[in-house]
């Protein structure tokens, strides 16, 4: 009797399976939530990529003016490896997906916003909790604990190396 792996190497198996690569470009955000994450971020973004934009700031601003009844909104945006400031929303509305890096037990709070752009657009987005160095197992659980009710996916990510893996996995 054959194995399954056998089986499935057989010439017979062979014509049922796609001849080509999926080659279909993939337009990937990814966002650095704090100064420890930019820095991954930023080492990261000089490999190669398929369609993915890096970006290591986010900045808000108030939206509207005062007494429009527009004035609890918020206006938020990104700023590129490049120093280019981009709107969120445009930005999430053109991608595929989105990833989110933070240093574990940082500032995560952007994710919120980030999260209402990809619900808006209806965006898949992806967290990735980096630990630092000597990062304690309360820091990580309470970064994993903060980002889990904003992802679809949630990854404790141990180095850049893993980050790497984890954005060509996406086809980034």
């Amino acid at each position: 009797m054959l194995s399954e792996s056998a089986r499935m190497s057989s010439a017979q198996e062979a014509a049922f399976r796609i001849q080509y690569p999926n080659s279909k470009k993939r337009d990937a955000k990814i966002i650095a939530l704090d100064k420890i994450s930019a820095r991954i971020v930023d080492e990261v973004s000089r490999l190669s990529w398929n369609g993915a934009a890096f970006f290591t700031s986010l900045s808000f601003a108030p939206k509207g003016s005062p007494g429009d009844g527009d004035d609890a909104s918020l206006q938020a945006w990104l700023s590129d490896l490049a120093g280019r400031t981009m709107e969120l929303v445009s930005e999430v509305e053109a991608s595929d997906f989105v990833v989110v890096l933070t240093a574990a037990g940082e500032d995560a709070r952007a994710i919120s916003i980030i999260a209402d752009a990809c619900n808006l657009h209806n965006k898949s987005l992806v967290g990735l909790v980096v630990p630092r160095d000597g990062a304690s197992e309360d820091a990580v659980n309470a970064s994993l604990n903060y980002l889990r009710p904003y992802t679809r996916m949630l990854v404790v990510a141990n180095g850049v190396d893993y980050v790497e893996a984890m954005l060509r996995a996406l086809r980034a």
